[in-house]
């Protein structure tokens, strides 16, 4: 039994040190927010960007832009009421890897709103691009950021 959980933990940390679940991550939430007619050559196109943006740390498209930011909300608001649950907020930081896996955000116990859903993808956004030298913080970051397999 021992060695079985010996190479359970094995395979944790080998996911870990790559950030395989970050990619994997990374390309699920594309695939499904685009929903390319030929996914497996979109995939295919997306990691050999990311592979050309790690290389030579030129700029990489972002995907979230204004338009998709209201759908991404929209989405999420089934109801129409105009506001998101936190809970909802916070998997769709994660989701869109805005989110770090040790950031603990408040719940100040009120929906989340389209403007302060916005706001914040947006900040941390310019954020990655400040962090990174990405070109205009709504629609690029760098190869660097990425979460692409060492």
């Amino acid at each position: 039994m021992q060695a079985r959980g010996s190479r359970e933990q094995e395979a944790r940390d080998y996911l870990e040190k790559h950030r395989i679940m970050e990619l994997l991550n990374y390309l699920t939430s594309t695939l499904l927010f685009f929903r390319p007619e030929k996914p497996r050559e979109y995939l295919i196109s997306v990691l050999e960007r990311l592979r050309i943006a790690k290389m030579t740390g030129l700029a990489f498209p972002f995907f979230m832009d204004h338009s998709n930011i209201v759908s991404m909300f929209e989405m999420m608001d089934t109801s129409n009421k105009g506001t998101i649950s936190f809970v909802q907020y916070r998997e769709a930081l994660k989701t869109l890897g805005l989110l770090t896996a040790d950031e603990v955000l408040k719940d100040d116990g009120h929906a989340v709103t389209l403007d302060k859903f916005r706001r914040e993808v947006n900040k941390r956004m310019e954020e990655i691009c400040g962090r990174t030298g990405g070109t205009g913080s709504e629609s690029y970051q760098t190869g660097a950021e990425l979460p692409l397999p060492r």
